[in-house]
Order: C-alpha cells, then sequence, then structure tokens
C-alpha cells in the first residue's frame, strides 16, 4: 500500500465532505476515511462501490484520453469530465452535494495499492433534473510521492460523491488510463563536417523519470531507431534499430551521404512514452 498517495486520497474524501457538511455538523459527520474505506471494501470486479447515496457516474473521459505522462517534480494537472445521475429528490446544491474524480492503480477498487482524487470539487452544471455534467482536476504530485515506479502502467478509472448528511456514492470501473514516467532522448552524431563515404558515429542516451528518487535514469536494453533525414526534406528514415545499454546509453554508426539530420527515435512503452530526440545536423563534404 503507498501510505501518501493514499493518506493523499483519504484527504480528497475528507475535502469533499467539509466543503458540504455545514460546520455546526462537522463534529458528527463520517470522516473522509471512513466513507472512502466503507464504500471501497464493498467493490465487486472494480465496477461498483455502493453506501447509500442514490447516484451513478458514467461517461468518464480522463486527460481527454491521452495518456498521463508525469516527470520528477513538476505538477501534473489532468483534467476529466463525466455525467452523475442522480434521483430526482436529492439535492445538489454546492452546500449539500460534492463530487469528484478518482484513479486507481490495481484490478478493482478494493484491491487497489494506489488512489489519487481531485483536491477540490468537481464542477457541475444540470443537464436535466437527474443528471449533471460534471468536469473535474486530479492533480499529481511526484515530488511529494504520489507515485512509485511500479504505478507506471494502466489505472482505472472512478469517481466519489458525498452529501451534508454523510450520504456517499464511490464508483469504479468508470474505464481506464496509462500513468506513464516522462522519457528523455538525445544525440550527438559526427564528427562535424565529415567527408562523404566516412563513418558518422551517432551517441546519445534514453532516459526515463524515477519516482522514488525523483530523477531521471538510464532505460536499459530497450530498441531504438537511428534514424536520418536529408536536408531540405521533413522526413525521417530509419536506418537500422539499436539497444541501450545498462545505463541507457546508445552508440552506433552509419556512412556518410548527404548534408542532413541524425537523431534517435524511440517507440514507447505501456510505462514510459514514445521520444524522439532533437535531429543533430551534419555537414557532408
Amino acid at each position: 500500500m503507498h501510505i501518501r498517495a493514499t493518506v493523499a486520497a483519504v484527504t480528497g474524501a475528507l475535502a469533499l465532505s467539509a466543503l458540504v457538511v455545514p460546520a455546526a455538523q462537522a463534529a458528527d459527520a463520517p470522516s473522509g476515511k471512513a466513507a472512502f474505506g466503507s464504500a471501497a471494501s464493498g467493490a465487486e470486479s472494480g465496477s461498483t462501490t455502493t453506501s447509500t447515496l442514490d447516484v451513478t457516474f458514467s461517461d468518464m473521459k480522463v486527460n481527454s484520453g491521452k495518456n498521463i505522462v508525469v516527470g520528477t517534480t513538476n505538477l501534473v494537472s489532468v483534467p476529466v469530465t463525466y455525467t452523475v445521475t442522480h434521483a430526482a429528490d436529492l439535492d445538489t446544491s454546492s452546500d449539500n452535494f460534492a463530487t469528484g474524480p478518482l484513479i486507481y492503480h490495481g484490478s478493482s477498487m478494493d484491491t487497489a495499492d494506489n488512489v489519487l482524487i481531485s483536491d477540490d470539487p468537481a464542477t457541475c452544471t444540470a443537464a436535466s433534473s437527474t443528471v449533471l455534467s460534471c468536469k473535474g482536476v486530479i492533480n499529481i504530485r511526484p515530488a511529494d510521492g504520489d507515485l512509485w515506479n511500479s504505478d507506471a502502467g494502466t489505472w482505472g478509472a472512478g469517481a466519489l460523491a458525498v452529501t451534508s448528511n454523510g450520504d456517499e456514492k464511490t464508483q469504479g470501473g468508470l474505464g481506464s488510463t496509462k500513468v506513464q514516467r516522462y522519457s528523455k532522448l538525445t544525440v550527438n552524431a559526427g564528427p562535424e563536417p565529415v567527408y562523404k563515404g566516412k563513418t558518422i558515429t551517432s551517441t546519445g542516451k534514453l532516459s526515463r523519470a524515477n519516482w522514488e528518487d525523483n530523477a531521471y535514469h538510464g532505460y536499459t536494453n530497450q530498441p531504438v531507431k537511428l534514424q536520418f533525414r536529408k536536408a531540405g526534406t521533413s522526413t525521417y528514415t530509419t536506418v537500422k534499430t539499436v539497444y541501450s545499454d545498462q545505463y541507457g546509453n546508445l552508440k552506433t554508426t552509419a556512412t556518410a551521404t548527404y548534408d542532413g539530420y541524425w537523431r534517435f527515435s524511440f517507440a514507447g512503452t505501456t510505462t514510459t512514452p514514445a521520444v524522439n530526440a532533437t535531429g543533430d545536423y551534419v555537414d557532408v563534404r
């Protein structure tokens, strides 16, 4: 269990509760941990967790359908949109009702080893007397320990709602998203200039974010393409594929034929996004 990240989720639940619980009732309101935990304990197959609140969540889209890429220190704010369908007699005014999105790492809510929830309630507008269209933000803070390296990959999506009288609902299984470790790729081609027919050596490094020490380390044993773009054109062509070494370093050679740009290109993995090095120009004489 990722203690710090889970505490963040509980704190998020508390924040949602606090915003809808009047001060006079705050002492008697259930804690965020109880609200979140009681819901999570009833999860089945990551689909729905239920207590006493008659609402359902649907149409969830995390980060506009794009993967979430997180570096070592910078805050990443992830937009989430979803729909809340509720009973016609439920008071959804801001002083009585609050909802927020969440994402979780694991096959279901009850087996999740990390949960990240929005800091603040989502902003919702009424689409009808029983439907709310909601927009929220989940903030990921790698510098604060929100993620471990093992968290990279697929996450589930869900949502939480609470009312001022302590009713709550948490629902998972609302889709999925990928949380990936930010990647970097460099190249240096030379010598510069070089005579036609001679050898050009390209060196570089493939690295990615380490969420546990907030630094970048080499991504080892990964296939990386050496590509060339002739001066005056716009398309890179793959020359060969090489593999990063135990430190993420890359080194390979090619024959100088035309003026142009050399780069390394990494296709990405489930845990790490694709990245291209900035092309390095070599003058051929």
